[in-house]
This record gives structure tokens, C-alpha cells and sequence, in this order.
């Protein structure tokens, strides 16, 4: 379980994170949504120590993050930024076997290869993996991303906006393969997710933030409902619903 405890970041006297005590379930998906600028990519940045807090504290299955071993912090938990931009020029193989390293320290063993095989087999990237990445499309180089933090084999996944810059068909083939992974490989995902139809339909728990604060948290029938969104984003949003099935947002 990740836990937050008073956790807050000031840049001057900018709050971005407020007081922010959270108990994320261990399994499954958790969205975290809200408007641009209320605090949710700092959020997973101080959970993953990439920030360092103000104030407060986060857990890790009880291991606070700013105490812990780097390396033993990183066999544990694993992030994926939005903004994944690399120098070299490498390819698809080079690049998931980064994520071998908090294990390999860089002394790659069969196991470790195993696991780069099986993270590029399991994100359906085999044919390409000899590619380098400025010769795929940016879906493809965003699944292999998710296979780099995949070969990590950490029991938490960060994923900051994953599906920033991808069309329709790529966002819904990227949701499923989340969802695929968290279930068949029991991991724990937390994403920053800005369209609320995915945060609904592939989500188990959604935490919604506004100005640096967490205003709810629940399940998504609890959260995708007209009140609670217009108290989350300061807009009227009507749920349309066929035989009970939600299938769309209105912004009236």
C-alpha cells in the first residue's frame, strides 16, 4: 500500500500539494484525475522521491521513500514520466533493459535477459525490438516505455499521463494493456489520467484533485457522477446512461 501522511510542497509560496494524506489499495488501477495545475503530477512525483516533500511523508509498504536504500527503493517501485526524452540513440531491446539495472547493475544475466524478452513478447514489440526509437511511431515507443518499467518488475507502476499524445485507438490499446498487466501480473498501477470516459471504464479506485488537495476518492460509480465532477473541475457535466451502462460525459 502506498501511503501519504500531511504530505505537502511549497515553491515559495506557491502550495502546489496540500496536506495530502492518501491510503492507495495495493492491486489494480487507481486514476488520479483533476484539472491542469491541481497538484496530481507532484503528487506522484514526491510518491516516487523524484520531488522532495515540504513536509509529510509516504510509505511504500511501510518503507518511507526518502530513507530507503535507492536501489532497494527502485526493485520495489517503478515511474514512468511524461516527458521521456533520451539522447542516445537506442533501440527497443537497449532501452527495456534499463529497466534490469536497480537488479543487474548493469551486469546483465540470462534471468535479466529473460526478462527483457518477456516484457518486449508481452507488449507485442518483438518484431520491432532491434528498431531504434526514432524510427517507430510514438504508440510504439510509449509501449516500449511501459515494457522498460515492466522489466523492472517492481509491485507498483507510476505512469504520468501515459496516454499524453496518442490518438484514440492507441489511448484504448494502452488502457487495455494496463488493465491487462495489472491483472494478469498482479500489479499496482497509479496513473495521472486527464480523460475521465478511461479513468471510469478501466479504473478500480479514482482519486480526484483540485488545487493541491484531494476533494474525493472512491470507486468510479462513486466519483463519475454529475455532483462530484462539477466539484471537481467547476463545470457542469452531464452522465448519459443506457440501461444503467455509463457510455459518455456532456459538458453543458
Amino acid at each position: 500500500m502506498i501511503v501519504t501522511t500531511n504530505l505537502t510542497k511549497t515553491y515559495g509560496s506557491a502550495v502546489v500539494v496540500n496536506d495530502v494524506s492518501l491510503k492507495l489499495p495495493r492491486g489494480g488501477v487507481t486514476s488520479i484525475i483533476g484539472s491542469n495545475g491541481a497538484g496530481k503530477s507532484t503528487l506522484l512525483a514526491l510518491a516516487s522521491r523524484l520531488l522532495p516533500a515540504t513536509s509529510g511523508s509516504v510509505t511504500i509498504d511501510g518503507l518511507d521513500v526518502t530513507t530507503t536504500p535507492g536501489d532497494m527503493l527502485a526493485r520495489r517501485l517503478s515511474i514512468l514520466r511524461q516527458d521521456n526524452h533520451i539522447a542516445a540513440r537506442l533501440t527497443i531491446r537497449d532501452l527495456v533493459a534499463f529497466g534490469r539495472y536497480p537488479h543487474s547493475k548493469g551486469r546483465m544475466t540470462a534471468d535479466d535477459e529473460k526478462m527483457v524478452s518477456d516484457a518486449i513478447r508481452y507488449l507485442g514489440l518483438e518484431a520491432l525490438s532491434d528498431r531504434f526509437l526514432d524510427e517507430i511511431s510514438g504508440g510504439q515507443r510509449q509501449r516500449a516505455f511501459v515494457a522498460m518499467v515492466l522489466a523492472q518488475d517492481t509491485d507498483y507502476v507510476l505512469l504520468d499521463e501515459p496516454l499524453n499524445n496518442l490518438d484514440m485507438k492507441h489511448a484504448v490499446s494502452m488502457m487495455k494493456l494496463i488493465r491487462r498487466i495489472a491483472d494478469e501480473l498482479s500489479k499496482t498501477f497509479v496513473l495521472v489520467l486527464h480523460d475521465i470516459n478511461f479513468a471510469s471504464i478501466y479504473s478500480d479506485h479514482i482519486v480526484a484533485m483540485r488545487e493541491g488537495t484531494v476533494v474525493r476518492q472512491g470507486t468510479p460509480r462513486e466519483i463519475v457522477r454529475s455532483d462530484v465532477l462539477n466539484q471537481i473541475f467547476g463545470i457542469d457535466i452531464a452522465i448519459h446512461e443506457i440501461d444503467g451502462h455509463r457510455i459518455g460525459l456532456y459538458y453543458v
